[in-house]
């Protein structure tokens, strides 16, 4: 009984936070390959894991791309809605081709491969920071509902399985200095932990309308005291001021506009760590919704900031 409550409270946290990238995962299945408008696509539909179910991942290449040309690696989440908006389930994509394709052309920033990490049934549990559950007050900590907190095994996925995959397979940079991750709500939660847990293997993150209220994602816990616990890990588990970048923001309407708060404490967990401009920006566009409309309509800005020449 218990394990079917938990199931269908993921499911309903799912459904309440159906917007853009945030969907449930019913809806964000397509039979359709993406088409790419600038450089070229190679998907591996069914990648194989030891940590976390099969899923596709995509690889864009940039234009007259070959194997051992000196690229970076930017990897992204809920890769279903990265290139072609009529292969997604609500006519709607980041258009990861055609603006990292414009910006690489235009000499703007450095030229990158964009590896694309599908989401499966199991997308809130997978992009949950696992380890934050330790942060929560004792006695509300002793009651959560902890074991489909799967962060960290996504994050092994990613890193000991598809970047070793990506090494091999395309050649590209592979130090810190050149390996990114960016992701939007639930996709932002997991890059910033990413770079907490693995701050020797991404150089940067960027994390758009980042879902730190954690609304509908309770396992028991009420949301703002998953948002403190949060701070509270950020506050122990941040790399050193300085050695990485941190790109966030946020909209102000939609599920954005329940954000500024805890943005803010965000924001001065980073100041007081020391972090400057240089190496950490929290930005705030008004009127922008919790969608890919508007993810793309900003993408520029992070990958400037990652990425930029």
């Amino acid at each position: 009984m218990a394990q079917n409550r938990s199931k269908w409270l993921w499911i309903a946290a799912a459904i309440l936070l159906a917007g853009g990238a945030t969907m449930w995962w019913l809806m964000s299945r397509s039979d359709k390959t993406p088409v790419v408008s600038k450089g070229g696509l190679e998907r591996f539909t069914h990648f194989e894991s030891q940590y976390v179910e099969p899923r596709t991942v995509s690889v864009w290449l940039p234009t007259d791309y070959r194997v051992g040309d000196p690229c970076d690696v930017l990897y992204m989440h809920d890769g279903q809605n990265l290139f072609d908006a009529t292969t997604t389930w609500n006519g709607q994509e980041w258009q990861v081709d055609e603006i990292v394709g414009q910006l690489i052309g235009d000499s703007l920033m450095r030229r990158c491969i964009v590896v694309g990490i599908d989401n499966t049934d199991r997308r809130l549990q997978e992009y949950f920071p696992t380890k934050v559950w330790q942060h929560l007050p004792a006695g509300i900590r002793d009651n959560a509902v902890v074991d489909e907190l799967l962060g960290d095994d996504y994050l092994q996925f990613v890193v000991d399985e598809v970047k070793p995959f990506i090494d091999t397979r395309y050649r590209p940079l592979t130090s810190r200095e050149h390996t990114f991750m960016m992701g939007s709500s639930m996709g932002g939660l997991i890059s910033l932990y990413a770079l907490c847990e693995y701050p020797q293997v991404f150089g940067g993150v960027a994390c758009l309308s980042t879902h730190l209220s954690f609304k509908h994602l309770g396992h028991g816990v009420d949301g703002t005291l998953w948002a403190e616990a949060f701070c509270q890990y950020l506050a122990t588990h941040l790399p050193d001021a300085g050695s990485n970048r941190v790109y966030m923001d946020r909209g102000t309407e939609d599920i954005d506009a329940s954000y500024a708060p805890h943005q803010q404490r965000v924001d001065s967990v980073f100041a007081a760590q020391g972090w400057d401009g240089d190496h950490y920006v929290s930005r705030v566009f008004d009127g922008h919704e919790h969608s890919e409309i508007f993810w793309a309509k900003r993408l520029e800005q992070p990958l400037l900031f990652l990425l930029g020449q």
